[in-house]
């Protein structure tokens, strides 16, 4: 499945939900989810760890479709010929 795929895929399921809700509460949904997975992360369970993956994949979806944003074309920065690693600081 190509990201954008996934992203219709939850747009279809919860974009008017995730709109009457609004970026600011969404984006709490999102950070309690990345903490979800950050307490995974040091666990031994990999189930888990996949579970909090997907689950900040999907709310990442969210953000970028109640954003306007398509994620696989944001995603194009890394993929194509001029990238050459981390920016400098």
């Amino acid at each position: 499945m190509k990201i954008s795929e996934f992203q219709q895929l939850i747009s279809q399921k919860y974009e008017k939900r995730d709109r009457q809700r609004g970026i600011p509460a969404t984006f709490m949904w999102f950070i309690e989810e990345v903490g979800e997975l950050a307490t995974a992360l040091v666990s031994e369970d990999k189930k888990n760890k996949e579970q909090e993956f997907a689950d900040v994949f999907a709310w990442l979806c969210t953000l970028a479709n109640i954003s306007d944003v398509d994620l696989e074309n944001a995603c194009a920065k890394y993929t194509g010929n001029n990238v050459k690693g981390f920016k400098p600081k």
